[in-house]
């Protein structure tokens, strides 16, 4: 996997599909990374979680975070990802 991940939602789909992929439960991949189901939870919804359970998770799932100077989401992804929710609404 080697996506550029912009925007919170964009990482808790990745981390969805990658845990869907490894035929992982919620609760087990939790398990596996020291942390209450509640934390999958919200990282897989794009919600706040801390930095330490971001990185627990990774480390369960097989992944890793490389940074990249890529700058702010443009003010056109950021329109384009509300529009997504209201038509998803």
């Amino acid at each position: 996997m080697t996506d550029t991940l912009r925007l919170p939602d964009e990482l808790g789909r990745a981390l969805r599909e990658r845990r869907e992929a490894l035929g992982m439960s919620k609760s087990e991949l939790a398990a596996r990374a020291g942390k209450v189901r509640e934390v999958i939870y919200r990282l897989e919804a794009g919600e706040d979680s801390t930095v330490s359970s971001l990185m627990a998770v990774l480390g369960a799932l097989g992944l890793a975070i490389r940074l990249e100077g890529v700058g702010l989401p443009s003010a056109e992804e950021v329109a384009r990802r509300f529009q997504e929710e209201d038509d998803a609404s």
